[in-house]
């Protein structure tokens, strides 16, 4: 937001610098993040004086230049070559002294320098309009009022306008401070805590008054929950041209574009009050003005010439015949003011905040209107403002009011209450401030005291301030304006230890992401708001379960995610789009779901692979991830953490096309496997993705038992092998469970190290091989118990499983 130092001292008489005020207004909350100076003329006409041409004579070698004698307000003339031809003797002309600055057409500068033009000496330069910047016209040099004293300063002739513009960082909450008279408001109640009295100087609307009543436009509201005030008025008789200059300039100050001067006022108390207007066209409106919605699929053009269809929900003010404009955001082109108009219905409203952003977002619309109705404009000063802007435009534009103020305001806004605890502000605060102080800052903030106690105080909080409703939205305003400053910090220094357990949240995430760090994976952070429309990519989870926002910024960022898969993929996407295709990543984050019973939050541990899982070299043969490289990670992360009674079985997920679940007691700990490619080629995905999905709340409960430990055992571990030709169909978890049945106690482990499936064996068949981990804790083993124990293995497979020996 930019704001006019200029304009701001209209509101508050002050002296001070830019620079003071501009900490000052940082210091209440209003950041100020640059401050810039503006001169209407860019270079302000610095070195440009008046000059008295005493001669004028042609040039000696040069037919079309002719050299001069001016008088610049200096002891003698000087002497200027000038290739103008309506130059003279006798005129009055600006001169750009030597030294000077200007700019040309592209804004490029350029420096007046003492020289020599086909012989003849030349001190300065005798200026065209164009050259100065003063207009377009190049047929001559500028001819000025013979009246004016020779060496005067141009910027004194042409009223330079300079002023200094700061660039304000606003919060969305500070909807109060949207314009110049809202920063006023908060500058004196700063000043005011400083010790410098100053008074808040609003302008008059003494001088309205109604000429005629021979136009007036009745107007029906039919949805005043949307629109709770609505004012209206005509004026008759006005001229359409171009703005006088002290309107464009306060304008170009904050960087609008002036267009005429009915649009320019109704720009300039947008920004001089914080409340949007719009003029119609009076002599474009048929019968009355309307404030209703209309039905789906209505087509409306806005002034930018675009069509548009309207949605169920968006507010329009509409004539008898059609719709206007778009209530809030924008104008349509039909009833716009143009050079023709000459009677206007000027508009003045307080719409619902909602209603306007739901709008202005659904046509991807942001204009100055919107985006302080968005968020929440000041519902006393609809008529004030009304007032202020129909006596500024019979100032540029003539004309007369020709109707009464037309007003619909069926159910007055209420202002807030709210009870202040002197012993609150204090403990929030950590410092007691003076309770006369925290009345007077109050009061200097529009914030009436209705009742006073030793306890705390009753207060009244003006409607417009919509951030200022809770207690502790009061505190927050007595010390930004007290100022965070003055709050003393003890001289005393205090310390606590924090003694946290170690399976603290934070302190397990570190361990495995740094565990996962050491194996290449780079951690990532995906934002929580999401697209709704990736419910609709897994049966597994529902739309009706999303948690949408209320006021989205866009319908890409609309929705809580139910799954950290899809911000995953989409970090994948962007990085295969990028040639960076060899990927493991890792997030923990949070998923969002909305039950019958109320909303849930579920913490997630998820890793993401794809592309190859090394770099290319001549060394080592390049090899793509798998499933089980994804698995082997996984199992790792448990291992670490110590979960060891953990069990498989099947994914229930439907986002993989193969997958498996770990679980523990029954619980699903981790789901993971190959990503679906439907779901792939959503995000543009042409390669394999593994992913796994981690319940990071279930291993914190799990991991927050005791510590449990067994000794190292000190006899030795024999390892024996078996080789058996199997069904295809029997799998290597039936193997493993029937081995762990068999043998309970010395049975320490099992692997599968090979796999063979060929010609060479009977039709159906397969071959597994096996070792065989085998320890007593408390004895060395004999061969003769090893040999018992593989028998009673072998015959169980061969029983049991129809296994054989190859």
């Amino acid at each position: 937001m930019k704001i006019s130092y200029n304009w701001l001292k209209q509101f508050i008489k002050t002296d001070w610098t830019s620079e003071q005020t501009s900490e000052l207004l940082t210091d209440l909350g209003l950041e100020v993040e640059v401050v810039e100076k503006y001169q209407s003329i860019k270079g302000g006409l610095e070195g440009v004086v008046v000059g008295h041409v005493l001669t004028c004579e042609k040039h000696p070698d040069a037919d079309r230049l002719k050299v001069t004698t001016v008088n610049i307000g200096l002891e003698a003339p000087v002497q200027i070559v000038c290739g103008a031809a309506n130059v003279a003797a006798g005129q009055k002309v600006p001169v750009a002294t030597i030294g000077t600055v200007l700019y040309d057409k592209e804004g490029v500068e350029f420096t007046i320098k003492k020289g020599k033009i086909r012989g003849q000496e030349s001190h300065g330069m005798i200026c065209a309009e164009d050259e100065l910047g003063l207009g377009t016209g190049h047929d001559g040099i500028m001819v000025l009022d013979e009246n004016l004293v020779p060496g005067t300063k141009a910027s004194e002739v042409f009223q330079i306008a300079d002023d200094e513009v700061f660039e304000i960082g606003l919060t969305p909450n500070r909807a109060d401070a949207m314009s110049h008279y809202g920063t006023a408001r908060d500058l004196r109640a700063g000043m005011l805590q400083r010790g410098v009295n100053v008074e808040l100087i609003t302008p008059s609307v003494s001088n309205f008054r109604v000429d005629m009543r021979t136009l007036k436009i009745d107007v029906n509201v039919e949805e005043p929950a949307l629109a709770p005030r609505y004012c209206g008025v005509t004026i008759s008789g006005i001229t359409v041209h171009e703005s006088p200059k002290w309107l464009q300039d306060r304008l170009k100050a904050i960087g609008l574009t002036p267009k005429n001067n009915i649009v320019d006022v109704t720009n300039y108390v947008l920004h001089e009050l914080g409340q949007p207007l719009h003029a119609f066209d009076a002599a474009k409106i048929t019968g009355k003005v309307i404030v209703k919605t209309l039905p789906e699929g209505t087509k409306f053009t806005t002034l930018d010439d675009v069509e548009r269809t309207l949605h169920a929900e968006d507010l329009m003010i509409c004539d008898e015949k059609g719709p206007l404009c778009i209530a809030g955001v924008f104008g349509g082109k039909k009833s716009g003011v143009t050079d023709g108009t000459t009677s206007i219905f000027l508009e003045s409203a307080y719409f619902d905040a909602v209603s306007v952003r739901k709008t202005a977002k659904r046509h991807q619309l942001n204009t100055d209107a919107s985006f302080r109705f968005e968020r929440g404009i000041d519902p006393t000063i609809t008529e004030y403002a009304l007032k202020r802007a129909a006596i500024l435009i019979q100032e540029v534009a003539g004309g007369k009011i020709t109707s009464d103020v037309v007003e619909v305001y069926p159910k007055k806004v209420e202002d807030f209450s709210v009870l202040l605890n002197f012993s609150h502000v204090s403990k929030i605060i950590g410092q007691e401030i003076p309770k006369d102080t925290i009345k007077k800052i109050l009061v200097s903030l529009d914030i009436k005291v209705n009742s006073v106690s030793d306890t705390g105080l009753g207060l009244t909080i003006p409607a417009y301030r919509v951030d200022v409703q809770r207690e502790i939205d009061v505190i927050e305003e007595i010390l930004r304006v007290y100022g965070y400053n003055n709050i003393e910090f003890s001289k005393k220094f205090n310390a606590t230890v924090a003694n946290s357990p170690r399976t603290e949240d934070y302190k397990v995430q570190n361990v495995i992401a740094s565990q996962l760090n050491s194996q290449g994976f780079h951690e990532m952070m995906a934002n929580s708001l999401t697209t709704a429309a990736y419910a609709k990519l897994s049966t597994v989870l529902k739309e009706e379960h999303n948690v949408t926002m209320l006021n989205p910024l866009s319908s890409d960022l609309s929705t809580m995610r139910q799954s950290l898969l899809f911000s995953a993929l989409e970090a994948i996407s962007y990085n295969i789009n990028r040639r960076n295709s060899d990927l493991k990543l890792f997030e923990f984050g949070k998923s969002y779901h909305k039950y019958l019973n109320g909303y849930e939050e579920h913490k997630h541990l998820t890793l993401s692979i794809s592309g190859n899982r090394n770099k290319e070299s001549w060394t080592t043969p390049q090899k793509g991830t798998d499933f089980f490289l994804l698995k082997g990670y996984a199992k790792g992360i448990l291992a670490r953490l110590g979960i060891e009674k953990i069990s498989n079985a099947p994914v229930q997920s439907d986002v993989f096309s193969e997958g498996t679940s770990i679980c523990y007691n029954n619980d699903t700990l981790v789901e993971m496997g190959v990503v679906k490619k439907s779901i792939l080629k959503h995000f543009g995905i042409k390669q394999d993705v593994y992913y796994a999905d981690f319940n990071w709340d279930l291993i914190l409960k799990i991991i927050t038992g005791k510590i449990k430990y067994t000794e190292i055992p000190k006899y030795p571990e024999v390892r024996r092998d078996l080789a058996l030709l199997i069904d295809e169909k029997t799998t290597y978890e039936s193997i493993f469970n029937l081995a762990r049945q068999t043998e309970k106690v010395l049975l320490k482990d099992i692997n599968l190290f090979d796999v063979y499936q060929g010609d060479k064996l009977p039709e159906g068949k397969k071959s597994y091989a096996l070792s065989f981990t085998i320890q007593d804790n408390t004895k060395t083993l004999t061969d003769a118990q090893i040999d018992k124990i593989m028998s009673k293995l072998q015959q169980t497979f061969e029983t049991e499983l129809g296994a054989s020996l190859r």
